[in-house]
């Protein structure tokens, strides 16, 4: 092999800090450049300095003899594997990203893994890992050591001091009106957003857990109406309402729900979060977006506990990573992994496995029930696998996870699939819901979990921080069907919903609108916040919106 001559920490300190800055953050640089394309080299430069510098400090600090080539080689892994990430779908890093990595599936990561991931993690985390573990590193008697680290930290302080003030008006106005830059520095990053989510976590740990609408009880009209009633939840992924059809996109994309006599699409809806693992707890809350609070949500009731204490049944039917604790003290089905020989393959099924043994269900309803089915969606970055050929309608299609590799328009043709495909199962849902409207009450609401992005600023996928993201990720779709033998005993006028449906409404109304319509009566509801509320007859949503 070959002979590395040894060098003193502070050199490899100063090395691994530059590799760290050009070798990982080339989304950085990418988008720092187009956002100072006006203002020359000089905020470039000033900014680059000041990140060396932050690093070097850093890195000096945990540079002793047990801890340098241990953190520096968990550094350089994990930032390859972040850097691909960054750079492939131009996702931003913080804590909510985080946590959506943390709680997802098998399914979901395998649908990210791509040769490209593994030549960076070869290239940018092995090989550097290498060299690091072969050069000797001579180190100082602890006294001296410790000396030269501070005079190293302070020299390097000083040097971003110096740097901050002869270019305080540019970088301050770049620091002000781009606060994306951030988020978007590896490591410090996803290091910020552990550090973040391992809080969350250990204040989740130490609070207790609270219920909520412990009074909760049914209006004694409908408890008496003999006639049971199925509501059907469908929580939809990934879609964005840009892309529907029914809604004004200039494609077909809801060709069967277009022809479905009583359903009422919304048009201004937005989502509590840009991610799963934020907007369905959050939408199953009572907290709404602006005091959304994720260590509460994990140890707070929410929508499906009272339903469930006001004498409800509830089942959660899932076909993606689960409910992320909204379902956890009510009927879970998971048939994401069913061996359907039709609907299933490589480990997942199609979303219309939700709807199997549906006939069965209805037929053994004994009480009120209210059905949440999850689907699978348009979950992304595999589009082309979430819908069978059948449906695949708009060609070409970009039949790879690497999107920045394909043309938009196939990336598009690929997503719209989805959606024709989620059009077919919502459609055929409400058919079989139809077709029993005689013995069962029947009714079915579409709200998706967030947007998605394809390529439109660079983005793709979904995740982006809510005050940063684009409105494709957080434009939702929600669509409502009731059946007339529900209208009629839950006394709700469609015609008049029919005239709010291009009202604002968010996530934030579904807590209080589901309990409304079921005729929950709770001081935890909020007429304000329940959408049918003003087209209902003699319900307790209107009652209690008059007291």
């Amino acid at each position: 092999m070959f002979n590395i001559k040894a060098v003193r920490p502070e050199v490899m300190t100063l090395f691994a800090s530059g590799f760290l800055l050009i070798g990982f953050n080339t989304t950085l640089w990418h988008h720092l450049f187009s956002i100072t394309d006006t203002t020359g080299m000089l905020p470039r430069l000033a900014f680059a300095v000041m990140v060396f510098f932050a690093f070097n400090i850093v890195l000096t600090l945990l540079a002793f003899r047990k801890t340098l080539k241990p953190v520096l080689t968990a550094l350089f892994m994990i930032s390859a594997g972040v850097a691909y990430f960054m750079s492939r779908y131009g996702v931003l890093i913080d804590t909510g990203m985080l946590r959506n990595f943390a709680e997802t599936n098998a399914t979901e990561v395998w649908d990210l893994l791509s040769l490209k991931l593994l030549a960076y993690w070869v290239l940018l985390g092995v090989l550097p890992s290498l060299i690091l573990w072969k050069t000797p590193i001579l180190f100082r008697q602890p006294p001296r050591e410790l000396i030269c680290k501070t005079l190293i930290s302070i020299g390097c302080a000083m040097v971003i001091g110096g740097v901050a003030l002869l270019n305080y008006q540019g970088l301050s106005s770049l620091f002000r009106n781009h606060h994306e830059l951030r988020l978007m520095v590896v490591p410090s990053n996803y290091i910020g957003a552990s550090f973040s989510y391992l809080r969350e976590q250990l204040v989740t740990a130490q609070k207790p857990f609270k219920t909520i609408g412990e009074d909760a009880i049914r209006d004694t009209r409908q408890a008496q109406h003999s006639r049971k009633s199925l509501t059907v939840l469908v929580v939809g992924e990934s879609a964005r309402a840009e892309n529907f059809g029914i809604l004004g996109y200039n494609r077909d994309t809801t060709p069967q729900m277009d022809k479905e006599p009583g359903v009422i699409a919304f048009t201004d809806v937005h989502s509590c979060g840009t991610e799963t693992a934020v907007s369905v707890p959050c939408m199953f809350s009572n907290m709404g977006r602006k005091n959304y609070d994720a260590s509460t949500a994990k140890t707070e009731e929410g929508l499906l506990d009272v339903l469930k204490r006001a004498g409800i049944d509830v089942v959660w039917r899932d076909n993606q990573s689960g409910c992320k604790g909204t379902c956890d003290r009510v009927v879970f089905e998971d048939v994401s992994n069913l061996k359907d020989p039709d609907l299933c393959a490589n480990k997942e099924c199609r979303d219309e496995i939700l709807l199997q043994g549906l006939q069965s269900f209805i037929d053994h309803l004994d009480k009120d029930t209210v059905l949440v089915l999850h689907q699978m969606g348009s979950h992304g970055p595999e589009y082309f696998k979430r819908y069978p050929k059948a449906f695949e309608k708009f060609t070409p299609v970009c039949e790879s996870n690497a999107l920045d590799q394909c043309s938009r328009d196939s990336i598009v043709n690929g997503y719209d699939n989805t959606l024709l495909y989620t059009d077919h199962v919502l459609a055929s849902l409400i058919d079989i819901l139809r077709s029993q409207q005689d013995k069962v009450d029947t009714a079915m609401m579409y709200l998706s979990d967030h947007g998605e992005s394809l390529g439109e600023y660079n983005l793709f996928l979904h995740g982006t921080p809510y005050l940063l993201a684009p409105d494709q990720q957080k434009h939702v779709p929600l669509m409502v069907w009731l059946s007339d033998n529900y209208q009629h005993s839950f006394a709700v006028d469609t015609e008049c919903l029919q005239k709010t449906r291009t009202g604002y409404l968010s996530q934030d109304n579904l807590f209080h609108s589901i309990l409304g319509l079921l005729n929950v009566r709770t001081h935890v509801y909020d007429p304000k916040l329940d959408m049918f509320a003003g087209c209902r007859n003699d319900s307790p949503a209107t009652i209690l919106a008059t007291q």
